[in-house]
């Protein structure tokens, strides 16, 4: 086995649309630059995630310079959307946090957002990071922060765990909706190198010259069922997760991350496990 590195890094920014694969990250306090930002809304201020609308994982975001996005999805032609004026919060609620954003700034946005689901939406952005939303104090120090994203800054996954996870599908009852690729568990950073399941263990680690610290192992949702590709639903990986990998009565694969320092992470860095 060759020495642990960073395999691929993945920015998200809109929640729960597909992102991209750049090959390098700016790590921010809240995680990386440009990820999950935005997010939909629906009428009562609840996010609006592939939990309720499968269909967003056929949509697409791409990070423009100054944080807007560009929009892309089937059958919509795409659209540029720049980061909101701050006038006229709204209330955001994501799981138990109640959160301010800036609904984007032309209407045409969230008519794309609604047509596209066939449901009213709206598109909002977060402005700063820093101000609007502390990780869950449970597992956090005082101060820590985080976007759009289910609870913490980064999620982390391992290639290593991914191909022992698929084995066990390949035994398993549903052996033909294996093997599943990485993107069913929408990772910010993905490593390679290691022994499966070594993060388990891990609770500090740097990437490059990045520090992090574990928060917590990562309880997965029936988002990890969904075919990013055709947005269809099937059993796996819940199954087997269900099986092979409960913990304190979640089905866990992935460590969420909280940084500890700034920098710039890029594809092929050294990943040194620091305790």
């Amino acid at each position: 086995m060759g020495y642990a590195q960073l395999q691929s890094i993945h920015v998200h920014p809109v929640k729960a649309v597909r992102g991209q694969a750049p090959r390098e990250a700016v790590v921010e306090p809240w995680g990386l630059a440009g990820d999950r930002r935005w997010a939909l809304i629906d009428d009562g201020g609840k996010v609006v995630t592939q939990r309720q609308q499968p269909r967003l994982a056929l949509a697409a975001a791409e990070l423009l310079p100054g944080g807007g996005v560009r929009l892309s999805a089937p059958g919509m032609a795409a659209l540029t959307v720049p980061v909101p004026e701050p006038i006229g919060t709204v209330m955001v609620e994501i799981f138990r946090d109640k959160v301010e954003a800036f609904p984007a700034t032309d209407a045409v946005a969230h008519t794309w957002c609604s047509d596209y689901l066939g449901i009213e939406v709206r598109l909002v952005h977060m402005d700063d990071p820093a101000m609007r939303r502390p990780v869950d104090p449970e597992y956090a120090l005082p101060g820590e922060t985080v976007t759009f994203a289910d609870g913490y800054p980064l999620l982390l996954a391992s290639a290593a765990s991914l191909d022992a996870l698929n084995s066990l599908i390949a035994q398993g009852d549903h052996p033909d909706e294996g093997p599943l690729p990485m993107n069913r568990f929408r990772p910010n950073v993905v490593v390679s190198g290691t022994a499966a399941w070594a993060e388990d263990d891990w609770s500090r680690l740097a990437v490059g010259e990045v520090v992090f610290r574990v928060a917590k192992t990562c309880g997965r949702c029936v988002v990890t069922t969904t075919d990013q590709g055709t947005a269809g639903r099937g059993r796996e990986p819940l199954h087997t997760l269900g099986r092979h990998r409960r913990l304190g009565g979640k089905l866990v694969f992935g460590q969420n991350l909280v940084p500890e320092s700034r920098g710039t992470i890029r594809v092929g860095d050294p990943v040194t496990i620091l305790d």
